[in-house]
């Protein structure tokens, strides 16, 4: 594997999320109220603590990010908008139904905002539960990192929910893969996987690891990244470690997501962007 870094923040900006949207690498600066792409071109925002966090491709090409800051729902495209939304927005996903869904971390709920902008908002069923990252298959699939548990919601709004066998696991990154869906568990150093019929594994990691984003792979593995040990690491289909690469102190290693090519980027607060290449 190799690893090159792009700079792409100042000081105290913070990468958090990334995606590749038509081609090009985007990235939240988290701490700046700034969306960036790997080019070098800046979106401002239009308040310096809106928050940008999960950012994802949207099913009109557009770039689509929460802003947990001042509860909006953020895209650029052609007509640049933001939206608002009834609670603090962290997940994001595109769903099965070409609508966005996203996590509202403070009132307990999921929502969905079409590509018009047309919100809609559907309770969780569990008080205090802190809905985090969400991921699509042909249900919506949650994390609940207060909760303990993993969330699976229809799209017309039907909940289930499936406790974590770890106590206080604090689940926080969610993706789905072609016959399982993964997630991390950042309070117990543990991945962990979920099949469609409820079905959950999970693996031990190294201690202090804390592993904080997930993005499941093809192979029907994952990798994932490991902000207490500044590094990203690859599991196979069984759930073993195969691969961990160190990303340097400090570096701070949060969302990833996989490039047509199957490479990696990872968003490192430090204020770059790495892209792992076999």
């Amino acid at each position: 594997m190799s690893v090159t870094e792009f700079t792409v923040a100042g000081p105290g900006e913070g990468p958090y999320g990334v995606a590749v949207v038509k081609g090009e690498v985007w990235t939240t600066l988290v701490h700046a109220g700034v969306v960036a792409q790997l080019s070098g071109e800046r979106f401002e925002l239009d308040a310096a603590d809106c928050r940008p966090s999960v950012i994802v491709p949207g099913p009109d090409d557009a770039v689509w990010f929460t802003r947990s800051g001042d509860n909006r729902i953020g895209r650029i495209g052609p007509d640049p908008t933001s939206i608002e939304v009834p609670g603090s927005p962290y997940g994001l996903c595109a769903g099965p139904d070409d609508a966005l869904w996203f996590t509202l971390m403070t009132t307990d709920q999921v929502g969905r905002v079409t590509i018009d902008g047309t919100v809609s908002t559907y309770p969780i069923g569990t008080t205090g539960a802190f809905p985090a990252m969400i991921a699509a298959a042909d249900d919506l699939w949650f994390t609940l990192n207060q909760g303990n548990a993993i969330g699976r919601m229809t799209t017309t709004g039907s909940v289930a929910t499936y406790p974590l066998p770890t106590e206080a696991a604090g689940p926080v990154g969610i993706s789905a893969g072609a016959d399982a869906v993964w997630f991390v568990e950042i309070l117990a150093d543990q991945v962990g996987r979920i099949s469609p019929g409820g079905m959950i594994e999970e693996f031990p990691l190294p201690a202090g690891s804390k592993p904080h984003a997930v993005v499941a792979t093809d192979d029907g593995g994952c990798w994932i990244t490991l902000w207490g040990a500044a590094a990203v690491a690859r599991l196979d289909a069984a759930g073993n470690l195969i691969e961990q690469i160190d990303l340097g102190a400090g570096s701070e290693p949060h969302g990833l997501t996989l490039d047509a090519d199957g490479s990696v980027w990872v968003a490192l607060e430090k204020g770059s962007v790495a892209h792992i290449q076999p």
